[in-house]
């Protein structure tokens, strides 16, 4: 069996996420429904990141295993002819049989975007949490530095997270500054909790808008109380750039 990784770019606004579910449409189950119809035998298409309901992607990535001999370079261009145009394989590739694209991972990128207006944006409403009030981004700057490292994170765990545990290594975290209003939000790291960068966000935006002191952050890890943090921060901000093998 010929192993097939795929690297997979969407918009998640029509999508209940990637994970295949009974009654709601998702992306796992476009690509699935795609190597179906390539391949003729349904073909089971693991990816690495379950992204939830309207969170987008530019790097998620996925395996599966076939017995056909199509080039696996030529899977992305076959593909991408029978998907949805919000769902697109950016490169396809034969790798070794032991890949796992979730177990294999070492990192991932994810990217929040904030827009900072006195009204929403009509293009950008899917794609950016809006926040009305101004936001003091040096002290959100300053606050995002306390997040990198190696912490307990149970303090930015939603409810439903099953994991053995809550310690997870943040390698960088940056806040700049970008075009039409837009506050970018960029973090990378060995793993994250379930909506862990949404959380970050939500406390950003807290610390942005003077309900939080930038000088609060480290007390918040450490208290590891979800209660103390910031609001969980829209899913349409939330983007997953990369995956680090």
């Amino acid at each position: 069996m010929r192993n097939i990784k795929l690297i997979i770019e969407y918009d998640g606004t029509n999508y209940h996420g990637w994970q295949i579910q009974k009654n709601a449409v998702t992306i796992q189950e476009h690509v699935e429904k795609a190597l179906r119809q390539l391949l003729g035998v349904q073909t089971g298409v693991t990816g690495c990141s379950r992204t939830d309901v309207g969170v987008h992607a530019y790097g998620q990535v996925a395996h599966f295993f076939t017995d056909s001999t199509i080039p696996g370079e030529k899977f992305s261009y076959a593909l991408n002819n029978l998907l949805p145009r919000d769902i697109v394989v950016q490169k396809s590739e034969e790798v070794p049989e032991d890949f796992h694209s979730r177990y294999s991972s070492k990192g991932k990128k994810y990217r929040y975007l904030i827009c900072n207006s006195a009204h929403q944006s009509a293009l950008m409403r899917n794609r950016a949490c809006h926040v009305r009030p101004e936001l003091d981004f040096e002290q959100m700057r300053k606050a995002a530095a306390h997040f990198v490292g190696e912490h307990d994170f149970a303090a930015f765990q939603a409810t439903g997270g099953q994991v053995r545990s809550t310690v997870r290594e943040i390698y960088s975290m940056n806040v700049s500054r970008k075009e039409d209003k837009l506050i970018e939000l960029e973090v990378s790291g060995n793993g994250f909790l379930y909506n862990m960068i949404r959380i970050i966000a939500g406390t950003l935006i807290y610390v942005g808008m003077g309900k939080l002191r930038e000088s609060d952050i480290p007390g918040i890890i450490g208290g590891l109380d979800r209660t103390n943090a910031g609001k969980t921060a829209p899913a349409q901000g939330l983007y997953l750039m990369e995956i680090y093998y």
